[in-house]
Order: structure tokens, then sequence, then C-alpha cells
């Protein structure tokens, strides 16, 4: 028996990996796109770039695993049927609910890393994205590039001709302090300064001008320092327990948790109802994984997603136990009762 639970393994292993990698790939691609698209926002580099990558590990392997396991247990399934190797399994004595044991052991193992997955991994991995998000923004809020126009140092707007050694030369900066009046600097050379958590912009030999709709004034000096007087948001993390306690006053985190929760319970619950339909007879039968993939797959996510919007946990334990009973019954009186 041990050896046929191996055998069983083996097969399934084979199988998942076959489907789970190309998915995993796939969905991937997905997200580094996503990721090079801050590149527009905010300077990255490759490292950081892997970096932001492994934060959202989590949720590929959150997607990625319960489809996988669907495919993979129904073609490993249909297979074995196909090759006559169920048949031999029950020419030995093995009837089909043993045989599914080992399967029904392995859905169970899946279920509990989604559910790990969902509300330890994926939370923090969210955090640690968010959090280098918002540093990377500040930061580039305060980096001056030699030579783009409309950039923005605090309330105001920056240009610099070139920057040689962290000193910039030929300053312009602009700023419009209300609707009728204007300010306007010109500098020959400054640099950023920074002191006590405080970004500034320190001006050397130049001329500012301010500007209304009844007069012009202007105004010589050799040192100018203008500070970054925006509000920089800091990130504060939350540990595990706080994060999921906002769902008492946030509908969508409960609806999060409800929908986490009944997709963790798929490779579980999908064990039954997949064997009902591909541990066949293939003198009988034909093979028709594609349909009970495509049709386990939408009949889950579908109630996963109509939980997200309007249940509750009492209406999740009722889904739950209902597939469960469902899947068992269908199971004994399409295959049990024969093999």
């Amino acid at each position: 028996m041990v050896n046929i639970k191996g055998y069983i393994s083996t097969n399934f292993t084979k199988a998942f990996l076959t489907v789970f990698l190309p998915f995993f790939l796939i969905i991937s691609l997905v997200y580094l796109v996503k990721i090079a698209s801050l590149t527009a926002q905010i300077q990255i580099s490759f490292t950081e770039m892997f970096q932001l990558y492994s934060y959202t590990l989590p949720d590929i392997i959150f997607y990625t695993l319960p489809l996988s396991f669907v495919a993979a247990l129904t073609n490993v399934l249909m297979r074995l049927s196909l090759d006559n190797e169920l048949i031999a399994l029950y020419a030995l004595g093995l009837n089909a609910d043993k045989i599914l044991r080992s399967l029904f052991v392995l859905g169970l193992l899946f279920s509990l890393l989604l559910l790990f997955v969902s509300f330890l991994a994926m939370p923090l991995s969210k955090q640690y994205y968010q959090s280098f998000k918002t540093t990377k923004q500040a930061e580039a809020k305060l980096t001056i590039v030699p030579g783009k126009l409309g950039q923005k140092f605090g309330d105001y707007y920056v240009y610099v001709k070139e920057n040689k050694d962290d000193i910039f030369h030929t300053i312009v900066i602009y700023n419009r302090t209300n609707k009728d009046q204007e300010q306007f600097f010109s500098s020959l050379s400054g640099k950023l300064n920074k002191e006590n958590n405080q970004t500034s912009l320190l001006l050397n030999e130049g001329y500012g001008y301010t500007y209304t709709n009844t007069k012009l004034q202007q105004a010589q000096y050799k040192r100018l320092q203008v500070y970054d007087t925006t509000v920089q948001k800091d990130f504060r993390y939350q540990d595990i327990f706080n994060y999921w306690a906002q769902a008492a006053v946030n509908q969508k985190l409960m609806g999060k948790i409800l929908f986490f929760i009944f997709v963790s319970f798929i490779p579980l619950l999908c064990v039954y109802p997949i064997a009902s339909f591909a541990m066949i007879n293939p003198r009988y039968d034909a093979n028709h994984s594609f349909l009970i993939i495509f049709t386990v797959s939408l009949f889950f996510y579908f109630i996963a997603s109509s939980l997200d919007k309007w249940g509750n946990f009492y209406i999740v334990l009722l889904m739950i136990f209902t597939i469960a009973l469902f899947g068992k019954w269908l199971f004994a009186k399409r295959v049990a009762k024969y093999f």
C-alpha cells in the first residue's frame, strides 16, 4: 500500500509541476510588467526590481496553486483511467476510495498552505511592497534631474541645467504663491542639503523676483535656502492581528477574508467532485479533462467571488460543508458504487 501511495503521489507531482510552472511564469510576467511600469514614477535598480518581485510571490502562489491543483488532479486521474492503471489497482483489491485517500491528504496539505499564504504571508508582503513604494516615491520627489522640465521640489518647480559632483549649475525656480502673485528665482549654483531630516535646496549667487498685477520686486542674494515643506506620509506597519482586525469596520477587507477562506479550501473540496468524473472506465467513457477543469474552476471561483461581495462567515461554512457532502455523495454514486 505504501508503494501505491508513492506511485500516485509521484504521478500527481509530475502532473502538478507540468501545470503549475507555466501558470507561475505567466502570472510572474504580468507582475513584472506591473513592477516595470513603476519606473515611470520612481527610479529602481535591477536588484530593487527583484526585491519588489519577491514581495509579490505570495500573491502569485495563492492565485496559481488552486487552479494548478484542479488541473493536475483531473489530468492524473484521467490518465490513470485511460491507461487502465486504475483498473489494475482495482484488480489488486483496492477500491476507489482507498486510492483517492492519498490525493485527499495532498488536498488537505495544499489547503493548509493556502491558508498560511493568504492570512500570514500576503498581508506582510503587501505592507513591504507598499512601504518600499512609498519610500521610493518620497526619494523621487527630492531627486532633481538636470535638463528636465516640470520637476517639483516641495511647492516649487525647479529646472537645473547640469549637475557636477552633486553641485547644481544654472538653477531656475518658479512658485505661484496664489492667484495674483508669482515668484521666480535664478542662481548660478546650488545643492541639496539635508539636516535633521529636513531637506532644503541651498542656492548661491542669484536673484529673486516677486511679481503681482501692480508691481515687480527684485532681490539679490548670496545664499538662499529653499525648504521642502511638503508633509511626507510615513508608512506604518501592522501586525497580522491588527491588520485583519480592521475587517470589523471594513467591509471590503471582510470580503477578502471570506474569499481567501473559500479559495484556500478549493484543493480539499475539489478532490471528490473531480474524481467523480475523472475516475472512469475507458471502455465506456471518453476523456473530458478540459471540460472538468473548466467547470470545476468556474464553479468554485463563482462561489468565491459571490462570497466576496455578499457573504458572511455562516454562509462560507455552509457552502464548505454543503460542497464537501455533495462531493462525497456524488463520488459514492458515480465511482465508489462500481469500483
